[in-house]
């Protein structure tokens, strides 16, 4: 497994103790599931930005159309 150092804010480093000690988990593992969900949020938007001409050409204009059309 790779190692990462970076720097985080006083403030944040605080509520990133707070949550550790509230769930019991390691920081390191609220770290990597933090970054994941980001990731995985970056990637949808990225992926939904490249499809949106081609489900606009098909009337698909709000996810309510997509889901009747899937549906």
């Amino acid at each position: 497994m790779a190692m990462v150092t970076f720097r985080i804010d006083d403030r944040l480093a605080r509520l990133l103790d707070r949550l550790s000690k509230q769930s019991g988990r390691p920081k390191s593992e609220l770290i990597r599931e933090a970054l994941q969900r980001q990731l995985a949020v970056t990637r949808f938007e990225d992926l939904r930005q490249r499809t949106a001409p081609f489900a606009e050409a098909r009337g698909w204009l709000t996810d309510e159309d997509v889901f009747r059309e899937l549906s």
